[in-house]
């Protein structure tokens, strides 16, 4: 039975008998196991489990970052298995924002810059990506940030950084591996509010991985993988507003 919510006929993207493993020498590890999952539009999906359990694995598979063994990844009813390199590439460029535990932020750039430079693969005037820029660093709340350079700002202002620039593609999939995990408590829930908020104005799913349990309140549904079995957990929490 594929794991999904009751309405299926606004699903992004479908993850149909997927099974991924990894040869090291004689020895084969199954990461993913015959996993089945619908995601729908404007989304946020949860993913625990403990570190090395494969969710970074699973979203890289979303991601097109890697390939399954077994099984098939289709986004809008197209399959991943059809693309090539170049447009496998393609379409991490243009559909896909990517945020990790660690920003990734280009240390000689401004926290505008570092939004710019994503922007530039796009085919937006410059005026339009300064304007989606500016538009993004407040929608993060620093606006007031926006000629400091990383190592100018605290740890949750980087990350929110990281966020806006991601999410300044306006891609149809983001993928979130541990962003809240180089974060405290309290900085970690406050980053999740304008990442979420801005997901669902563009409608793009969310597909998040953490181990942290509290991130869940702000989740649509949330999964757990076990030995490389994928479960959903019944939601006891309304989502965060």
């Amino acid at each position: 039975m594929s794991i999904a919510p009751d309405v299926t006929n606004n699903a992004l993207v479908r993850l149909d008998h997927v099974s991924k493993s990894y040869r090291n020498a004689e020895v084969v590890t199954d990461v993913l196991r015959d996993v089945d999952l619908v995601i729908q539009k404007n989304e946020v999906l949860i993913v625990l489990g403990v570190s090395g359990c494969g969710k970074t694995t699973l979203l890289n598979l979303i991601g097109a970052l890697d390939k399954p063994s077994s099984g098939n990844i289709l986004v809008d009813g197209e399959p991943m298995s059809a693309m090539n390199q170049r447009s496998r590439t393609e379409f991490r460029r243009r559909k896909v924002g990517f945020i990790f535990q660690f920003y990734n932020l280009l240390p000689t750039l401004s926290a505008i810059e570092n939004i710019e430079a994503a922007l530039e693969i796009l085919p937006l005037p410059s005026r339009e990506i300064r304007a989606r820029a500016d538009r993004y660093l407040e929608a993060v709340g620093l606006a007031d940030k926006a000629n400091k350079f990383p190592g100018q700002l605290s740890a949750g202002e980087q990350q929110r950084v990281a966020i806006a620039r991601a999410l300044a593609k306006e891609p149809a999939i983001i993928l979130a591996d541990e962003p809240t995990g180089n974060l405290d408590e309290e900085t970690g829930l406050g980053v999740m509010q304008p990442m979420t908020n801005l997901q669902r104005a563009n409608k793009a799913i969310l597909v998040m991985a953490t181990h942290n349990p509290r991130m869940t309140a702000f989740a649509d549904r949330v999964i757990r993988i076990d030995h490389g079995r994928v479960v959903e957990i019944p939601r006891v929490v309304t989502r965060c507003p």
